[in-house]
């Protein structure tokens, strides 16, 4: 009798473990709370949701304020959490274990990449953990922002930012484009604000000074920036079309670059005669370029019987044109594009320069230039302040298409 039952406990010890040993890890559905680690140790919270169709399908959406970013073909092997972010050629990976992960943010384009910590808890719903006595000042409004010992043109940066139940978004916009879609929350002297899009996370600490000024620290994972704000009511950004232009003689483009099959396209092609032209100096990797793409695209169907075309051309991280194909490839389907895409080589000053020979003060993706119908470049826009902007993202669509009606009207 004893030895059945001391051999019927070491079946059922086998067995258990056995179980054990098969049992996947499961990503479940719902909030999570992300975060990645920044220079200084800081740590970047972002909340993501979990959609799952099944067991071994789900997506999985970043949260940012209004942004809704969707990130597809998850995959998870016994208890490592695979979530590419096809858009940046990067991903999420970690080890799942009792509704946690733990891993890192992981940058395909970076040859031998360590990754940057990143770890997740299901269930959190807020993406800063609230302060007992917060302050009473609010940051509510425009303010005029700079960075200080930032390689950029610090004089002319703009936050603007709103509060609902105790939530503040907005963003802050640079000559470039803006920084993202900012959440975040009052802390006992300040605000702490983060985003993360998929590309590169970011983190602000402020402290208010008085009601109508902060300082603070803006965190990356390359280092720690400076920053000091004041409140400005008519707080704006140098004029967009004072920055890049032609050079002196110059009033035309003459590129001649392949699409994504590999043909040459030139402003002299019948397809862009007496047609009013809009051509983006993009870059898949690029996010002011994707929120500019994301307007452009719905836009172009709308209006392309109008006698309108569009055309963008792509500095990719590498010289090379299957490379490049493969991204704006995804790019384009991602949003349903409808004009055309060709690639211009490299990310570089000097390859928009080769390019691009008769532009002049290249400094930001993307630069939007408008070509009239017969040919003669009109203006030339510098950079893209997306919908994270609010009134400034619909001052600009109204400003666009008053553009574009002129034109047309010539």
């Amino acid at each position: 009798m004893k030895y059945k039952t001391i051999l019927l406990l070491a079946v059922l010890i086998v067995m258990f473990s056995c179980n054990q040993k098969d049992k996947k890890a499961d990503l479940q559905s719902g909030i999570w709370l992300g975060e990645i680690e920044v220079a200084e140790g800081k740590k970047v919270p972002f909340l993501f949701e979990v959609n799952k169709v099944s067991s071994d399908s789900a997506t999985v959406i970043l949260l940012n304020g209004e942004e809704r970013f969707v990130l597809n073909g998850f995959s998870l092997i016994n208890d490592t959490l695979i979530i590419p972010i096809i858009a940046y050629d990067a991903e999420l990976r970690g080890i799942i274990s009792d509704n946690k992960i733990e891993g890192k943010f992981l940058k395909h384009y970076i040859e031998n990449d360590p990754g940057i910590p990143f770890r997740a808890t299901f269930g959190v719903l807020n993406r800063f953990e609230p302060v007992d006595n917060p302050t009473s000042l609010r940051i509510d409004g425009k303010w005029d922002v700079l960075f200080i010992g930032e390689n950029r043109d610090t004089t002319h940066n703009v936050g603007i930012f709103k509060t609902d139940n105790n939530i503040i978004t907005g963003s802050i916009l640079t000559l470039s484009g803006d920084l993202r879609y900012l959440e975040g929350a009052y802390t006992e002297k300040g605000v702490q604000l983060s985003a993360f899009s998929g590309l590169t996370p970011y983190y602000f600490d402020f402290n208010f000074i008085d009601e109508n000024s902060f300082e603070g620290i803006f965190y990356t994972a390359r280092g720690t920036t400076r920053i000091i704000g004041n409140k400005n009511d008519a707080a704006e950004l140098a004029d967009p079309y004072s920055l890049a232009g032609l050079k002196k003689g110059f009033d035309t483009l003459s590129f001649e670059l392949p699409d994504l099959n590999g043909n040459i396209v030139s402003l002299k092609d019948e397809k862009y005669q007496g047609k009013v032209v809009i051509v983006s100096i993009l870059g898949s990797w690029c996010p002011n370029c994707l929120d500019e793409m994301a307007y452009l695209a719905p836009w172009y169907e709308e209006n392309r019987d109008r006698g309108v075309e569009v055309i963008g051309i792509a500095f990719e991280r590498e010289d090379d044109f299957d490379y490049g194909k493969r991204a704006l490839t995804q790019l384009k389907e991602r949003y349903n594009t409808g004009y055309t895409l060709l690639f211009g080589g490299a990310v570089g000053r000097e390859n928009v320069a080769g390019a691009l020979p008769e532009l002049d003060n290249f400094s930001s993706y993307p630069t939007t230039i408008y070509i009239d119908k017969q040919g003669k470049v009109r203006k030339v826009h510098t950079g893209f302040n997306g919908p994270a902007t609010g009134l400034f993202y619909e001052e600009f669509k109204e400003e666009f298409n008053q553009q574009i009606d002129s034109l047309l009207e010539e």
